[in-house]
């Protein structure tokens, strides 16, 4: 719901009221209610919806964009498409994730929505990891843990945040930046910089 999000956004969790929801989108609250649940409900939906892309809640490795990351057989080519992935997702999901974690601090049910929301998201990372080693693109020395640590602190909300809300760059920036750093970052340096495979010294 266009009005809830506004309004969670604008006012955040614990100022906005279900009777303020159901007067913004020109219903009652009861309404509101038997359509969502309680608060905590409708506010969930709102995030899984933003995470998804779509009108419905959609498991992150169900969504059609991993479905086209797997497929690709280039890590470069898998990095710049999770990179666009992450930056649109950002522009839909941030403005709620500052909201969740404001209402996380007082309200049990976001609380421990937050605290799912990371499990799941190292998990996927994770699985993102893996994909590419698969394919041959992870350097030496790396594993499938760090690489989930390290991918997972990178793509948050709150550090697209700090870059985006914080040091002013526009979301076509962030993604550039975020898809060469990943790149330098965790790809072998032959294919980084184009490299031979047999260039001496190099992984």
């Amino acid at each position: 719901m266009n009005a809830a999000r506004r309004l969670f956004t604008e006012s955040g969790y614990t100022a906005t009221t279900m009777g303020a929801i159901g007067a913004a989108a020109e219903v009652s609250h009861e309404t509101v209610y038997a359509a969502f649940g309680p608060k905590a409900a409708l506010f969930r939906h709102l995030v899984e919806t933003a995470l998804s892309g779509t009108d419905e809640p959609v498991p992150a490795l169900e969504r059609e964009v991993v479905r086209q990351a797997r497929a690709e057989p280039d890590p470069r080519r898998v990095i710049d498409l999770f990179a666009h992935t992450v930056r649109q997702l950002h522009e839909r999901l941030a403005p709620l994730f500052a909201v969740l974690t404001d209402g996380a601090a007082s309200d049990p049910d976001l609380r421990a929505f937050a605290d799912e929301l990371a499990s799941r998201r190292v998990g996927h990372m994770r699985a993102f990891a893996a994909d590419l080693a698969g394919k041959g693109g992870l350097r030496d020395g790396l594993t499938i843990e760090m690489v989930g640590d390290v991918v997972w602190v990178l793509n948050s909300a709150e550090f697209y945040l700090l870059c985006v809300r914080g040091r002013g760059w526009t979301p076509e920036r962030f993604e550039e930046w975020f898809a060469d750093a990943l790149k330098r970052l965790l790809l072998p340096a032959r294919l980084v910089y184009d490299l031979p495979t047999d260039t001496p010294g190099l992984a």
